[in-house]
């Protein structure tokens, strides 16, 4: 008897340590060149892949605080669609640590680049590639 109830108070606490190892919830993008805070993204999990959508942009003084994305590609269906809300990370999929085969789009460029996500030190790497070029930007969990 005494055992089940061990278990039932760690069970939160297993919770929790999950919820660590996930890349779903809000992130704070940072500018790989600038170590500027650009935007909060907002990953989940759907039918099996992940996604990520805008969810609020950091503009200057004198910019647009709810920009449309103009240089997305012509054909693409969030050409001319507004940023905040947009998702820019698509069909993501989960192979041991790391979250790949998905694309990401940076709209203030229009490029759709191929992507992998992962975990380090309770940061998210996010890695953008186009052919063999590739960048990556630190993200930060945010509430």
């Amino acid at each position: 008897m005494k055992y089940y109830i061990w278990i039932w108070l760690l069970m939160p606490v297993c919770v929790f340590a999950q919820d660590n190892n996930s890349i779903t919830g809000k992130w704070t993008t940072i500018d790989d060149e600038t170590g500027e805070a650009k935007s909060v993204v907002k990953i989940y999990e759907k039918e099996g892949k992940y996604y990520g959508k805008i969810v609020r942009l950091f503009r200057d003084s004198g910019e647009d605080p709810d920009p449309i994305c103009d240089d997305c590609p012509e054909d693409d269906p969030r050409y001319k669609e507004k940023i905040i809300g947009m998702e820019i990370i698509k069909d993501l999929k989960k192979d041991g640590e790391e979250y790949v085969e998905g694309t990401v789009l940076k709209p203030d460029e229009g490029r759709i680049y191929k992507c992998k996500l992962w975990l380090e030190n309770n940061k998210l790497k996010v890695r953008g590639y186009w052919g063999f070029l590739y960048r990556t930007q630190t993200w930060e969990k945010t509430e």
